[in-house]
């Protein structure tokens, strides 16, 4: 689904990653871990071209994607983006910023059909009741389930999540991962989660991409790391321990 060949980037003079290579299969669940400050996010931003890769290709769907992106390019209707903040506009419903991306995209795209699309997939995230509340009669939870029905509204192969736990209390965002496995298992949808969130982590992660001091630090299926005998990756999964 998205493969990443010696990818370095950074902002101006300062580089924050060097030499990342990594691929994703068709709907697994990927995660990008490490310290706060490691680069999670400017690997996102890199691939989806917020502050694209100084060095290095991008292939989607054994398509390299060279950002700044030609007008021709369909790559931002197959991806979704659920942000950290979850992004919803507050002087639109939540139906309304569900639309947004086929709005945005087929301007001429018949209104009704849109509403019937945005619905269903509120309806997948048990929001369907509050379609047309405001964001900021939502709580925590709920925007962010939201922001996962606007991600999935255009059916895309693959989401990008940043840090999607953030700010929610442990309860929540157990239930949040549920959802995410239940929809990815579901629709097949290739998933890219940037978190710190250790049992996030371990409920959600298939693959995981650590890392640390601009580069790779472990790349491998869950299970293979927690079985790591890198320092930092040990460290991480079994923090108690060995902050001892």
């Amino acid at each position: 689904m998205l493969r990443a060949e010696n990818i370095t980037a950074g902002y101006g003079s300062r580089t924050i990653l060097e030499d990342i290579s990594f691929e994703i299969a068709d709907g697994e669940r990927f995660i990008v871990l490490g310290e706060s400050g490691c680069g999670k996010s400017t690997l996102m931003k890199a691939i989806i071209g917020l502050n694209p890769p100084t060095e290095g290709k991008i292939f989607f769907k054994d398509e390299e994607i060279v950002h700044p992106l030609p007008e021709e390019s369909d790559f931002y209707k197959k991806i979704g983006i659920l942000y950290q903040s979850s992004a919803l506009l507050n002087s639109l419903s939540l139906e309304e910023n569900v639309m947004l991306p086929i709005i945005m995209h087929y301007p001429d795209f018949n209104t009704s059909i849109a509403r019937d699309m945005a619905l269903e997939k509120l309806a997948m995230v048990n929001l369907y009741a509050h379609r047309d509340k405001f964001p900021q009669e939502l709580s925590g939870g709920m925007k962010k389930r939201g922001a996962l029905a606007r991600a999935l509204v255009m059916d895309p192969d693959i989401i990008f999540f940043d840090e999607p736990q953030a700010g929610l209390d442990p309860v929540t965002a157990r239930d949040l991962d549920v959802l995410f496995i239940k929809l990815n298992e579901q629709l097949k949808t290739t998933y890219f989660i940037v978190t710190h969130e250790l049992l996030s982590i371990r409920r959600t992660a298939q693959k995981v991409l650590m890392l640390a001091d601009k580069k790779v630090l472990f790349y491998g299926t869950f299970e293979e790391a927690m079985k790591s005998d890198v320092f930092k990756v040990k460290r991480f999964f079994n923090v108690d321990k060995y902050s001892k």
